[in-house]
């Protein structure tokens, strides 16, 4: 019976990630990779800026092709947007997780992390810096998806469309949310890089 406990509070002690988080997660992988290369082809077709994406990091084809594939990510990202957000809020991860963001334990996490001494001893444990990168991550994504509701359907969603400034504001701000989103993609894969074991928790959910 004590071994038995033993190994059971083990394999309590060592469990990270839920099937449901890794599930949504790589889904959202899938949709956001989808999402991004085909709102760069249709980016091209009509820029906001001087300057362009390289057609071969593009999806789609041509602006008829991205138009498609976009509007596909559109709905498995909103639908899974909405899954992870309900089994988060269900299950209280995302208070526990997520929550409290105190400025003093940013601060002390931001220098340490400046040092190259910011510890992740604890996988089940979110720091002050991961919490507000994946807050923010929440907050461009949610912007990202009511700001393509807007372009989408213009005349249909024109309240939305009016509460970002008009159609062509709400272009740039369904960019900048873009770029804030590969931003923070680009972040967290450093940061997997930096460790390893993250992405095997993810996998494994040990």
């Amino acid at each position: 019976m004590p071994t038995i406990l033993t190994h059971g509070a083990h394999r309590t002690a060592t469990a990270v990630q839920p099937g449901w988080l890794r599930i949504s997660h790589w889904i959202n992988v899938l949709a956001v990779l989808i999402m991004v290369t085909s709102g760069w082809r249709i980016y091209n077709a009509s820029p906001l800026f001087d300057f362009r994406f390289t057609d071969s990091i593009t999806l789609g084809g041509w602006l008829g092709g991205a138009l498609q594939w976009h509007f596909a990510g559109m709905w498995l990202l909103a639908a899974n947007g909405l899954f992870y957000l309900a089994c988060n809020i269900g299950t209280r991860r995302m208070q526990s997780r997520f929550f409290p963001i105190r400025l003093a334990a940013l601060a002390s996490d931001t220098a340490a992390a400046l040092r190259g001494k910011l510890t992740h001893a604890d996988p089940r444990q979110y720091n002050s810096i991961q919490r507000l990168a994946y807050l923010f991550a929440v907050i461009v994504l949610a912007l990202l998806i009511l700001s393509g509701l807007a372009l989408w359907k213009p005349v249909q969603f024109a309240l939305l469309r009016d509460l970002f400034g008009g159609y062509e504001f709400t272009r740039r701000v369904h960019f900048f949310a873009m770029a804030g989103l590969v931003g923070f993609v680009v972040v967290h894969v450093a940061m997997v890089a930096i460790v390893p074991r993250t992405l095997l928790t993810m996998i494994r959910g040990r």
